[in-house]
């Protein structure tokens, strides 16, 4: 089979951009996928969407395999068995089955934090609904990425619909063209902007421990209410795989990437990866612009044990480790 190849430049660029922008995607999260009749384009597991100008980061797979595995008629969902030429040696998206099942040529999977900062809110997810009125939008209960995710987004869908808020984990946008979804995001993005609280800088009187620097991200540790959340849970799916639940308070023979001295600041690692600190930026860029009056609601241990126990979690950790 002479595999089409739809990867075009218009899709390349806006895969980067929205790669390249902290506030749309962190490090190897989201996703983006462009089909044609049985064969689908996504992004291949592990890789960063930053990079689709520079990289072969695309996958392309038997959308119609896919689709079977996304009704649970075929395969495990995890879509390796779709992927058309092997020789690359990557698996597709965790999140393959929802882009299969999505009938739109073009989808796009972000980690939007005005979307996040909504989301993981009972209050917030009300404002979004008020924001978000006049376009075709739905609001997908929390679920662990994969097939579950699958199951409550078509459970979900309407034959219009073309924004789904994913309630503890982000935003999908859908359309005919490239240029439809990056309008699209961009209407979605203007209408749930949030404006960042102005943070002190925080500089420790202490010098770092051996093997860690001081966060310039150390507000977490010094704004009471913030702290409060921020060790109570995890409040996003891409948190617990890179940073591990919560955040510790101590370090510890697990050797958290990341840890929390309550009142002083944030310590990060040495040889954090990248993917490590992106996803530190996160929770600051999140807990800088929840309102104050807004509750939130983490994702509880049974989700994040799930997550920490997934085999296809840690390949894509594995993946971006080496990154």
């Amino acid at each position: 089979m002479t595999v089409p190849n739809l990867v075009t430049a218009p899709f390349r660029a806006l895969s980067a951009a929205l790669g390249q922008d902290p506030l749309q995607v962190q490090g190897p999260g989201g996703n983006t996928s462009i089909k044609d009749g049985s064969v689908m384009y996504i992004k291949a597991s592990g890789t960063e969407l930053a990079d689709a100008e520079r990289k072969d980061i695309f996958v392309a797979v038997d959308r119609d395999a896919a689709c079977l595995e996304a009704l649970e008629k075929a395969g495990d969902g995890s879509c390796k068995d779709t992927v058309l030429d092997k020789s690359h040696g990557l698996r597709p998206s965790i999140e393959t089955t929802f882009h299969a099942a999505l009938d739109h040529r073009v989808v796009a999977h972000t980690h939007s934090v005005a979307t996040l900062v909504h989301a993981i809110s009972p209050e917030g997810r009300d404002v979004a609904r008020q924001k978000l009125q006049g376009l075709p939008f739905v609001m997908v209960p929390y679920a662990k990425p994969g097939l579950p995710l699958t199951r409550q987004i078509l459970a979900q869908m309407q034959h219009d619909t073309r924004v789904a808020i994913l309630e503890n984990h982000g935003l999908i946008c859908m359309g005919d063209t490239v240029d439809q979804v990056r309008d699209l995001i961009a209407s979605v993005e203007d209408r749930l902007a949030m404006p960042a609280k102005p943070v002190p800088p925080v500089a420790p009187a202490n010098p770092a421990p051996a093997g860690f620097n001081w966060s310039e991200h150390s507000w977490l540790a010094t704004d009471s209410a913030v702290t409060d959340l921020v060790l109570d849970g995890t409040y996003y799916p891409d948190h617990v795989v890179f940073l591990g639940p919560a955040l510790p308070v101590q370090d510890h023979a697990g050797k958290p990437p990341v840890v929390l001295i309550k009142g002083q600041g944030v310590l990060i690692r040495t040889d954090a990866t990248s993917s490590q600190a992106s996803m530190l930026q996160c929770i600051a860029d999140i807990f800088a612009r929840l309102p104050g009056d807004w509750s939130v609601q983490a994702i509880g241990a049974k989700a994040e044990a799930e997550l920490l126990d997934w085999d296809a979690e840690k390949y894509r950790q594995a993946l971006a480790a080496r990154a």
